[in-house]
């Protein structure tokens, strides 16, 4: 518990520069010094260069020691994030924002890593899931309270209490983190924390962690890369520009903000709670389907478009991704050789980080031809396929 309290505090306090970013940048670039139509490419820069960084950081974790790998990211972090309150102009913050994807791949990638190294096969679901809800609460608690105080002490200010709290977070896991891992050379080398060899309950060879790729990325396809970025536009089409509720006092930017609001506070609660009861039902991917069936669901009921539909749908789809995310990355944990399982991780976050960059620009291809309801209504179809693609894996482990 004491490595799950030190490596979780760490990234949560990590998140809140950028988070915070993402929410003030385009209103503030003014004070950045950067023109408005440099903020996409300045926002995106990081997860770019983590297509790079994934693969190496995961080998890296492979290779040598975990505890430094990660307190040497979070202080890049915090860094980093000075780098955005100390500067002004592109160039330094598009320098701030590609080391933040260098800390963010050591950070991300490391961090799961000792969790996955420190748990043990009754209780990993559980831990991975805890720290899969530091991650949604830092994204999501960094967005609101970086926007907040961004609109009382300014740009510059809120980024440097980011950095400060990067270097806290980093102070935190100086502290109370142990060595969890280094290289494993060989069948008396290796540092396991738990005796028990991994039961791969993704099936033999390959095809489980081909799978569970699958299911990374579907989930951040769906999520980030096709709902994310058109939700605004769908409730503008269905409420029409002047739309709104109570009288006009919430619009569609208010509706919008407060539905992609929920989606990472609802995950925050379904990740532990799906991941914990895939460690007491002993199959891992019978909960993997179970957690796709609200994801289906979920966008079948936004695509509708009422209130009533949304009101029910958004949580749905919300559940599906907490469960999508933390039990794929359980999965990646659990199959294959011990001394590549960094390896694998930086595939699995790769996968993720290319499905959350080609998402939008596919989902904007796809509205002349389908409609926003349509991109929706497909998007729920993959789902359902993901959900028949599991159904089928726990089908060919049910004998073991």
């Amino acid at each position: 518990m004491r490595v799950l309290l030190a490596v979780g505090a760490g990234t949560f306090l990590s998140l809140f520069g950028d988070a915070a970013l993402y929410a003030v940048l385009p209103t503030y670039t003014l004070e950045a010094g950067v023109s408005v139509a440099t903020v996409g490419l300045l926002l995106s820069a990081n997860r770019l260069i983590r297509l790079l960084l994934n693969g190496p950081a995961g080998a890296a974790y492979d290779r040598w020691r975990h505890r430094w790998l990660f307190l040497i990211s979070l202080f890049i972090g915090g860094c980093s994030t000075a780098i955005y309150g100390l500067t002004r102009g592109f160039w330094p913050l598009l320098l701030g924002r590609l080391l933040w994807g260098l800390a963010w791949s050591g950070i991300w990638v490391g961090g799961n890593a000792i969790v996955l190294r420190a748990s043990r096969e009754e209780n990993r679901g559980r831990w991975i899931g805890v720290y899969q809800a530091c991650y949604f609460l830092g994204e999501s608690g960094g967005a609101v309270a970086g926007g907040l105080l961004a609109d009382h002490v300014g740009y510059h200010r809120t980024m440097m209490v980011g950095a400060g709290l990067t270097f806290l977070g980093a102070l935190v896991a100086l502290v109370l983190l142990p060595e969890t891992g280094g290289r494993v050379e060989g069948k008396g080398a290796s540092r396991r924390t738990d005796p028990s060899p991994p039961r791969a309950p993704g099936g033999a060879g390959d095809g489980g962690f081909v799978v569970a790729l699958a299911l990374y990325g579907v989930n951040r396809l769906a999520l980030f890369g096709f709902f994310q970025p058109t939700f605004g536009l769908f409730l503008q089409e269905r409420m029409g520009e002047g739309g709104g509720v109570s009288g006009g006092l919430l619009g569609v930017a208010g509706l919008t903000g407060l539905g992609l609001g929920a989606l990472p506070l609802i995950s925050m609660v379904s990740a532990p709670v799906l991941g914990e009861l895939s460690d007491r039902v002993g199959d891992r991917w019978r909960v993997v389907a179970a957690g796709l069936v609200p994801g289906v669901l979920g966008f079948g009921l936004v695509a509708l478009g009422s209130p009533l539909a949304l009101l029910l749908g958004i949580p749905l789809a919300a559940i599906s991704g907490g469960s999508n995310q933390s039990l794929a990355t359980v999965l990646v944990g659990e199959l294959g050789r011990e001394e590549q399982r960094s390896r694998r991780l930086g595939a699995l976050f790769t996968v993720g980080d290319l499905a959350s960059a080609v998402g939008p620009p596919l989902a904007y291809g796809l509205i002349p031809l389908l409609g926003i309801r349509g991109v929706y209504l497909l998007t729920a179809a993959v789902l359902a396929l993901m959900l028949l693609v599991a159904l089928r894996q726990n089908l060919q482990i049910e004998p073991r």
